[in-house]
């Protein structure tokens, strides 16, 4: 036991504080004291500021649990549409092959079409990879970007070109405004842009 300097009361060996009035105990030879010590993980009772009254000790506190209002299951189709309005501005659908009407949501103010390149670092959002089997998109083709309601498109260095209604090839850097319907076309792969109303 560990006989507290200030009240005199009686502590076991591995206490660091003393039980009734909380000063610090005199250390022991022990080597759990000094693993505690060391770590300084031991709880001490809360000290009063105020000079002569009794520490306080609390031992328990009553909280009250969070009871969250359950979601509301949804139909599928309301869901996608909820999603569509709230979440994403835009979409782009394949329009010819094996994937037609696959599509791709935009969320972001920029959103970069390619192929997807795990050992360089290539992730794009609209991932063309498995929908181009001749590999005529490049891993980084084209970005998309939406600032003020504003759609551009532009090309990023592609091998094959990136072309808006079948017009001139886009220069790499000179971007395109993108209105609604407008066919895009990335190597070989067709996609229609939609804007979400």
């Amino acid at each position: 036991m560990i006989r507290c300097q200030s009240c005199g009361t009686d502590n076991l060996d591995a206490s660091q504080y003393c039980d009734e009035c909380g000063e610090k105990l005199p250390a022991r030879n022990n080597p759990a004291n000094d693993l505690v010590g060391q770590a300084d993980v031991a709880f001490r009772p809360a000290q009063s500021l105020i000079s002569g009254s009794r520490p306080v000790q609390v031992t328990s506190v009553e909280i009250t649990p969070l009871v969250e209002k359950p979601e509301e299951i949804e139909n599928p189709a309301e869901s996608a549409k909820a999603q569509r309005d709230g979440g994403t501005h835009s979409r782009l659908i394949i329009e010819r092959g094996q994937s037609i009407n696959t599509e791709f949501e935009l969320a972001a103010e920029e959103s970069y079409i390619g192929r997807w390149d795990a050992d360089n670092g290539i992730f794009p959002d609209i991932d063309l990879d498995a929908h181009d089997p001749d590999a005529k998109v490049s891993r980084r083709h084209a970005r998309i970007t939406h600032r003020e309601n504003i759609y551009m498109l532009e090309d990023l260095g592609s091998t094959n070109g990136t072309f808006v209604n079948r017009g001139r090839r886009l220069l790499p850097g000179s971007p395109q405004v993108l209105t609604e319907g407008d066919e895009i076309i990335v190597g070989k792969t067709f996609l229609r842009f939609h804007i979400n109303r």
